[in-house]
């Protein structure tokens, strides 16, 4: 079995990886991308990605956290995406071809919010007896 703080440390692996991803991502010039010709592709996928964020950062959170208080639990995913989008945003700001958007924190912070839904979805579910 393994002790609590090496699985405090596998809880926040995920958490970690994803923002090195994002950083990643957000470090490459603007001419490096070719996205689909799709109205508002790039929200969507800021959307997702923060999603997936929310989701490792759920992981990353004490269980008896999230079992005690899931409602604050879920307000700081939210909160927590939200801010590291204003910090990517303003990374990108320095990097050629780059610019931070409004737009782009509002789509990182609504990735936060679809999280938080999932993170209760997913917590209802296994309450119900269905998981």
């Amino acid at each position: 079995m393994l002790r609590y703080a090496e699985r405090k440390w596998l809880r926040v692996l995920p958490v970690t990886l994803v923002m090195g991803i994002i950083f990643f991502l957000s470090h490459q010039p603007g001419s490096s991308f070719s996205l689909p010709k799709i109205v508002h592709v790039d929200k969507l996928l800021h959307c997702l990605l923060y999603a997936v964020l929310g989701l490792a950062a759920f992981i990353a959170l004490q269980p008896q956290f999230l079992q005690e208080r899931p409602l604050l639990a879920s307000g700081s995913v939210v909160l927590f995406c939200l801010f590291y989008g204003i910090t990517d945003e303003f990374h990108q700001s320095f990097i050629p071809g780059r610019n931070g958007d409004v737009f782009d924190v509002l789509a990182d912070a609504s990735g936060g919010v679809l999280a938080a839904v999932g993170g209760w979805g997913w917590r209802w579910w296994r309450m119900s007896g269905r998981g």
